[in-house]
């Protein structure tokens, strides 16, 4: 068993450049995030400043993006927010098979936004345009949650995976 899991952590890399992937888009975003709206509130008050009626849906759109994607990224960093005051109590094993589950559930939950994200966006998204740019559609602001249920699935799949290889590295010689 260890040999194997030895095996697929070869795959590190896959899941490095995916990280650093999202990580790159997320920067963007944030980026145009913040030149969209310091544009939008510059043109407020400067009248040769443009203050175009889209800037408020693409930027909460955009954050939107940021805001599930970074989710997905604080998977992989173990930075999410979690119940911590009992762990110094119980014994290390258990810890590790609670860790399991919990990232179990989380994996679940990602599959869970993939699918029926991907419903909406091409539901209810497809159907819809942006009131501001009748020519785009709302499937851009539903698609975050099935990207970030993809990425969810893809980190979530690495933390099962090293979780996995606590539980056997205890055991055996690793």
């Amino acid at each position: 068993m260890i040999r194997f899991l030895l095996s697929l952590g070869k795959i590190k890399p896959v899941y490095d450049v995916v990280y650093k992937a999202v990580l790159f888009i997320c920067k963007i975003f944030l980026v145009a995030d913040i030149l969209i709206t310091s544009m939008a509130v510059v043109g407020r008050f400067v009248p040769f400043v443009p203050d175009p009626a889209w800037t408020e849906e693409v930027v909460l759109t955009l954050m939107t993006y940021m805001a599930v994607l970074s989710a997905a990224l604080a998977i992989r960093k173990g930075s999410h927010i979690r119940m911590t005051s009992f762990d110094k109590y119980l014994p290390e094993k258990l810890l590790n098979v609670l860790d399991l589950i919990a990232d179990i559930a989380v994996l679940a939950l990602g599959v869970v936004m993939m699918i029926v994200g991907w419903k909406y966006a091409q539901g209810i998204g497809a159907k819809g345009v942006y009131v501001s740019m009748p020519k785009i559609s709302k499937f851009w602001m539903y698609f975050p949650v099935p990207l970030a249920g993809f990425a969810m699935i893809v980190f979530e799949l690495e933390a099962v995976y090293l979780q996995i290889f606590k539980l056997f590295k205890k055991e055996g010689k690793a």
